[in-house]
């Protein structure tokens, strides 16, 4: 495997030479068998040379991640003395060496697998998770935030040594407080406690603590503009997508998951679990789930957006067996994270300049909304477009704009199709 990476002589006796070469041949060729990329390859090649050289792997011991992380501090200590990085980039060094080490140990089999730390109340948590889903119908994303939330108090609840029948008011506004002193927005707190909120509502039909708990929950107030959705002017809507135009493999499946986020106001997740069955060609429908209707919902395949995908697919897409649609560039291929997808805008944001509060996918699906509403579209249309249950959620959007009346259907991106 050496061989078929490395052309110099020098470099290849250098990984030739080094500690444990025989371990770090196999884990490279593993990694090729998975569908690596060279690049990738040469990557996880120097890396592993600089671990065996930090972490001794004669004695045939079991390496902990604690041991793992003291090898990293001293790599860090090693470039800083010799002037090589410093601040954000020896942080990068010392997290890459953590990153690259511990799937390497993994496939040796010299990992010690880390005890299982008890979550405080775990069966709370994951009966307050449960009924969400399962009784309110709320997407993964709310679920996911507000089990945060209602960890973080159990965590901190925790260290009082009490039962969770002797929980009060005082402990609720009391972890707020401490949270307010630590830096937490208004807006943040105001979140905790409606998470709060809901989870002691839920407990109090358990009868897990005293009745009347959840209605003494007082977040700070928030201002009555504050939480209002802010996304990007449609002009520069249209600038950003433009961004995209180019000819480069990054640029052409971009400016299909731009067309997403714009024109049919998805969220993230939603555009990250499409799937290939999910574009029905023959009708020109595009179907996506909805979790908190509980259904599909079909929308039309406009003309800018089938010729968008249709180029991704046929030119720039992967060949995987994976059936979602969008996937990274490099193997082993897998879909688009939450993460990717708010950098793949945020960035493009950020170097045209556009001042917006969140810059993320979602600032677009507010964009979309306001511009509906400039158009003239009903609140009950820029419901049904946005996939809101009820006109309640779509309402925010009476006080960004105003006009007339316009159907979905004639809906298109004006002279980007």
């Amino acid at each position: 495997m050496f061989e078929t990476l490395f052309k110099y002589p020098r470099v290849l006796a250098r990984h030739r030479e080094g500690p444990v070469a025989d371990a770090r041949e196999r884990f490279l060729t593993h990694c090729a068998e998975q569908g690596l990329a060279r690049e990738s390859l040469l990557r996880t090649a120097r890396e592993v040379l600089i671990i065996a050289k930090h972490i001794d792997l004669t004695t045939g011991e079991a390496i902990s991640i604690h041991d793992v992380e003291a090898a990293a501090d001293r790599w860090a200590a090693h470039q800083q003395q010799r002037c090589r990085l410093r601040g954000f980039a020896l942080e990068g060094s010392r997290q890459l060496f953590i990153q690259k080490a511990l799937p390497w140990l993994g496939f040796l089999g010299r990992l010690e697998e880390p005890e299982n730390e008890a979550i405080p109340f775990a069966g709370l948590l994951d009966d307050f998770a449960v009924y969400m889903r399962d009784q309110r119908g709320l997407s993964a994303v709310t679920i996911r935030n507000r089990c945060w939330h209602v960890e973080k108090f159990l965590d901190w609840f925790t260290e009082l040594n009490r039962s969770f029948a002797e929980v009060s008011i005082r402990d609720v506004d009391a972890f707020l407080s401490l949270k307010a002193g630590r830096g937490w927005s208004r807006v943040s707190l105001a979140t905790s406690a409606e998470a709060l909120r809901s989870f002691f509502r839920h407990a109090e039909v358990r009868s897990w603590c005293a009745v009347g708990l959840a209605s003494g929950i007082d977040g700070p107030r928030v201002f009555k503009q504050e939480g209002l959705p802010v996304g990007p002017s449609w002009p520069d809507v249209e600038r950003l997508i433009m961004t995209a135009s180019g000819d480069q493999p990054r640029d052409i499946r971009d400016y299909a998951i731009l067309l997403l986020f714009a024109i049919y106001a998805f969220r993230s997740g939603e555009v990250a679990a499409l799937r290939l069955e999910d574009l029905d060609w023959e009708r020109e429908i595009i179907v996506v789930a909805r979790p908190k209707q509980r259904r599909a919902q079909e929308y039309p395949l406009v003309k800018s957006l089938g010729e968008a995908l249709v180029r991704y697919l046929q030119q720039i897409r992967p060949r995987s067996a994976r059936r979602e649609i969008f996937l990274t560039f490099k193997a082993p291929f897998r879909p688009l994270s939450a993460g990717a997808l708010y950098h793949l805008v945020s960035s493009r944001v950020s170097k045209l300049s556009i001042q917006i509060p969140s810059r993320g996918p979602h600032s677009l699906r507010h964009a979309c909304a306001e511009h509906l509403m400039a158009e003239g579209l009903s609140l009950k249309e820029i419901g049904d477009h946005l996939g809101h249950r009820s006109a309640y959620a779509t309402r925010v959007y009476a006080k960004v704009d105003l006009a007339g009346l316009r159907e979905v259907a004639d809906f298109e991106l004006g002279g980007l199709s």
